[in-house]
């Protein structure tokens, strides 16, 4: 019967399933749930490299700078949003990574259920979408003023910007943002229904007897 009740639940994710044991089917449950979990901490994964590969870029562009003072404060102010960017990567990461060997499927499946629920339902649920124009504008300033070659203060006043490069500005950075944060939202989105695809595994799978 119990067997009966594990076949039912996996037909319904996996259509070609066929008549697996009891061992199997936990071992199919954990293969099925490693995979949505990494495809929910991918880009967590992808951000890690690009937030140090920009970290390597403010170090660079401030020694180099050191003089302007308005620019290292911008840089400063850009490594601190991607500091936190990138601890709060690397601590959801590592919590996904950490194994305990002591616990069944059902209680490994929920302990990262409740880690996805905080992520995506807790009080910082929001901090990409606060983090991300913020990050976004820094970064532009970051790299505009660098390759002028004018202090940062210079850069805005100057004839090449207020005839070119602030047009520029003003038509494509709304564009991009709102590019941006429409990906953000379909992402939001898809996690949110892998969350409930995992919930309900997991509700089935503590229904069995």
């Amino acid at each position: 019967m119990e067997d009966d009740e594990l076949q039912k639940i996996w037909k319904s994710v996996d259509s070609e399933i066929n008549e697996k044991s009891r061992g199997e089917l936990n071992l199919l449950l954990t293969s099925k749930a490693k995979q949505t979990l990494k495809e929910l901490i991918i880009l967590d994964i992808i951000a890690i490299p690009i937030c140090v590969g920009v970290m390597v870029w403010l170090i660079v562009s401030s020694i180099n700078r050191p003089d302007d003072k308005l620019y290292l404060a911008n840089n400063i102010l850009l490594g601190i949003f991607i500091l936190i960017a990138l601890v709060y990567c690397i601590w959801y990461w590592t919590k996904f990574q950490r194994n305990k060997f002591n616990l069944s499927t059902k209680d490994w499946l929920e302990e990262r259920i409740n880690l996805l629920s905080i992520w995506l339902t807790g009080r910082f649920r929001k901090l990409e979408f606060y983090l991300f124009p913020l990050i976004f504008i820094l970064t532009d300033f970051s790299i505009h003023v660098y390759y002028t070659n004018l202090y940062f203060k210079e850069v805005f006043i100057s004839d090449k910007f207020l005839e070119e490069d602030m047009w520029g500005m003003i038509i494509f950075t709304p564009i991009l943002l709102a590019g941006g944060f429409y990906g953000l939202i379909k992402i939001r989105k898809y996690h949110m229904k892998r969350l409930e695809f995992l919930k309900d595994l997991h509700s089935r799978l503590c229904n069995v007897r």
